[in-house]
């Protein structure tokens, strides 16, 4: 998270005030990074006070699949949407520095930021990268709803009212800007098409299918039983809450989660204690991954600028010396033979027509 916040913070401008200046220095921003890395650490870690005695194995079996879904699937649901060219490492590379960002910030927010601010890094505009992250975010709100028609659950109608009307207001709602304003069509990314888009689907339900197993393993580790196919129309259904933002382990969307495993037969405390497991034990892949992943990129950039600085540089061609004239010196000049003017001989006499001498006038 050094590296995190090293990264995303930006160096003082000439116009900013001193004070704010030097709140932006990189020491500033690495400790404001710790900081908020630590309170989110704190959070979850504070969270397991309601966790009882736990076994250990269902909950790395679950947590084993849950690394699978978000830092395997995710990428690639990502790419599979995305025209960048990058290669695979790039995108798991960036989501997971993305989710360690995401983890420390309500609502993950800072994922999505991150993911934008990647990719605007690679020189796409910055409505494109905005495009293409909500793209993802949609494609894994339809993997969601998918999942859990697939698995035989009967979803609340709010939700299917949710996502049906928020799907036809977006396509709506980006067709009608695209109508008043056509310059935005050489801004927004092309959509992909039906074989990518399928792909991506498919890999949201494969996300999907790792989260349910990682619920049902914290949720036998806490001692207690669920349903698998009823679990998973519960947790689509929390997805409801997640419109308000809240911390991880602390939002309105595990507190809904929590509830529904009450709903389905599971002690209130054992819900509690799966939910904040489950929240704990998604901080040891976040920080593990996310910082590896910091360090990768941050020693990417190093070795690109040491191969920059190795290239040979072609050498300037030597200007010759051009022959300057040398001017003479004054007394040289001085001794330059001048030409002489002609001597006038005084005139004498002469005076106008009717016009009397100066003599003749004295007289």
């Amino acid at each position: 998270m050094l590296m995190a916040a090293d990264a995303v913070g930006r160096s003082a401008t000439p116009g900013v005030r001193p004070r704010a200046a030097r709140l932006r220095t990189p020491l500033v921003r690495k400790l404001a990074g710790v900081a908020v890395v630590a309170a989110g650490v704190c959070a979850s870690v504070a969270g397991l006070q309601r966790v009882p005695a736990f076994s250990l194995l269902p909950a790395v079996l679950g947590l084993s699949a849950f690394v699978i879904g978000k830092y395997v699937f995710c990428p690639l649901r990502w790419q599979a949407l995305s025209v960048s060219e990058h290669s695979t490492a790039w995108f798991v590379r960036a989501f997971a520095e993305a989710e360690l960002l995401g983890l420390c910030t309500p609502g993950h927010a800072g994922a999505d930021l991150w993911r934008v601010r990647r990719l605007e890094r690679t020189g796409r505009r910055r409505a494109c990268a905005f495009g293409e992250v909500a793209a993802d975010r949609l494609v894994g709100s339809v993997g969601i709803v998918a999942f859990a028609l697939l698995s035989g659950t009967t979803l609340p109608r709010p939700l299917l009212v949710g996502a049906v009307g928020g799907l036809l207001a977006a396509v709506a709602a980006v067709a009608v800007l695209l109508r008043a304003r056509p310059g935005l069509r050489e801004r927004v990314p092309s959509l992909p098409g039906p074989r990518r888009l399928a792909a991506a689907v498919a890999y949201s339900l494969g996300y999907q299918a790792s989260v349910l197993v990682m619920l049902v393993g914290v949720v036998a580790a806490v001692g207690a039983s669920v349903d698998p196919l009823q679990l998973a129309g519960v947790f689509a259904a929390s997805q409801l809450a997640g419109v308000v933002p809240g911390p991880q382990g602390a939002s309105p969307k595990d507190g809904a989660l929590a509830f529904g495993m009450v709903a389905l037969g599971v002690p209130l405390e054992a819900a509690l204690g799966a939910v904040s497991l489950k929240a704990a034990l998604a901080w040891v892949p976040g920080l593990a991954l996310g910082s590896t992943a910091f360090l990768v990129s941050r020693a990417s950039v190093r070795r690109a600028r040491t191969a920059v600085a190795a290239l040979p540089h072609p050498a300037l061609p030597a200007i010759p010396a051009l022959p300057h004239p040398t001017l003479p010196s004054l007394p040289a000049l001085a001794a330059l033979p001048h030409p002489s003017l002609p001597a006038f001989a005084p005139l004498e006499g002469v005076v106008p027509d009717g016009v009397p001498a100066l003599g003749a006038a004295a007289a």
